[in-house]
């Protein structure tokens, strides 16, 4: 009985999104593993984007950099 959890960031992942990680995870456990789909888990999390972080620094200042830097 596996069970995967996915975390993503909270900004605006509709049903549609989610329902498709869900079957993906499934697949890859189904494909790899040959475990049965109706024993497979899938929990998406969803994390405030204040909480989350990249390269130490708190996602919402790394990707503000990270536009400063791209933009000529």
């Amino acid at each position: 009985m596996p069970i995967v959890t996915i975390q993503i960031t909270r900004e605006g992942t509709t049903p549609e999104q989610k329902a498709a990680l869900i079957k993906g995870a499934t697949d890859l456990l189904v494909n790899v593993l040959n475990k049965p789909p109706a024993l497979t888990f899938v929990v998406i999390e969803e994390v405030e984007l204040e909480n989350w972080g990249v390269g130490g620094l708190p996602t919402p200042e790394y990707r503000r950099q990270f536009a400063e830097k791209s933009t000529p």
